[in-house]
């Protein structure tokens, strides 16, 4: 028998064993511990970076092609930006639910993404949003596939497309109320299946995001420098083409 085994002790008018006093004590020290730690020691939950935002991706046809919006996404949650991610096929209800936050003050700033058909249908919910009395801060579609209009109130809208494929410019309409910019990026090495992903065209979706999320300054919208040194010269903007930016 261990030697602590045969040790008695006094305690509470009872005479306990030498292994009970031992857990009555251990027991007291940790209480002690557990009454000395900062009740806010724990780790805080840190809040929004940028409460009020909102940033709306729209993923395109069958919802398996279009995944660099939720990289975009989980780097835009990762600064505290509110950001979520939908099939474009649901649009209208997302309009619907970022309209009623906004009227009731949970949002403030509105931002619209899209890549292929989610970018077709952003400007259908930038009018959607403006008759509901919810105006879009910022839209940036990726790569329409289809011949849009935009009218309506939009602080910005840039559309990042491939001429060079079956990427499609968006037209101004007299209803527009905003600035809208139309950037071919099909000479930099990015396609239509590729655009959402590379990091290039996720620095500058990012960027524009932060520029109304934080007011810090944007990037500029220009298609970036090919990614290969022997590419040929941009050809020359396309008359009829209302604010297209430079290449």
């Amino acid at each position: 028998m261990k030697a602590y085994a045969g040790y008695t002790g006094f305690v509470g008018g009872r005479w306990l064993s030498g292994q009970v006093c031992l857990r009555r004590i251990l027991a007291v020290a940790v209480a002690i511990v557990l009454l000395a730690i900062p009740l806010n020691s724990g780790t805080a939950v840190a809040a929004p970076a940028a409460p009020g935002v909102h940033v709306y991706l729209m993923r395109g046809v069958l919802n398996v092609f279009s995944l660099g919006l939720d990289d975009i996404a989980a780097k835009l949650q990762a600064q505290g930006i509110n950001a979520t991610v939908t099939n474009y096929l649901f649009w209208s209800s997302v309009a619907d639910e970022a309209a009623a936050e906004y009227r009731s003050g949970k949002i403030r700033t509105i931002v619209l993404v899209g890549h292929s058909s989610g970018a077709t249908v952003l400007p259908d919910m930038v009018a959607r949003l403006d008759r509901l009395g919810a105006p879009v801060k910022l839209a940036i579609g990726l790569d329409s596939v289809f011949r849009t209009s935009l009218s309506g109130r939009v602080g910005r809208y840039i559309n990042f497309y491939v001429a060079n494929g079956n990427g499609e410019p968006v037209a101004p309409t007299r209803q527009l109320h905003g600035t809208l910019e139309n950037v071919d990026v099909g000479r930099t090495g990015v396609g239509h299946l590729t655009i959402d992903k590379a990091e290039v065209m996720q620095r500058k979706v990012i960027s524009a995001i932060d520029a109304v999320a934080f007011s810090r300054p944007a990037e500029p919208s220009g298609a970036p420098k090919p990614l290969e040194t022997n590419a040929a010269q941009p050809k020359p903007i396309r008359a009829g083409v209302a604010a297209t930016a430079p290449n």
